[in-house]
């Protein structure tokens, strides 16, 4: 049984989570990975910068699995962001191209909050 940390026994307090988070996966083609990572940084930028996402972080799992992590302020936040079209087309062109199987999102809720932040 898994029950709840005592607050104490934490170094420093949880942050309040950002209000949405969304995980993307998918399979990338071996040949267009720094292509895809390239793509996936420029719109990552744009998003954060012209259309209120928090940010994320793109991994790659041993599995062979590429995951994006973003968070946004709320869901709303989110379609609304994405409403308004790409954000830069050639380099969602580019992600396109580059993957070769997708998988379907994975929508959290977050609780709390314990990432370090750079």
């Amino acid at each position: 049984m898994i029950t709840p940390s005592d607050p104490n026994d934490s170094p420093t307090p949880p942050t309040p989570a950002p209000g949405f988070a969304v995980i993307y996966r998918w399979r990338i083609h071996a040949d267009r990975e720094a292509a895809f990572v390239a793509a996936w940084s420029r719109i990552t930028g744009l998003l954060k910068s012209e259309r209120g996402s928090l940010g994320a972080r793109l991994h790659r799992g041993r599995d062979g699995i590429w995951y994006s992590y973003a968070q946004w302020p709320t869901e709303a936040a989110r379609a609304d962001a994405f409403s308004l079209g790409p954000v830069d087309e050639a380099a969602q062109a580019v992600m396109k191209d580059a993957i070769a199987e997708s998988f379907p999102e994975i929508l959290l809720e977050p609780v709390v909050d314990h990432l370090i932040r750079a």
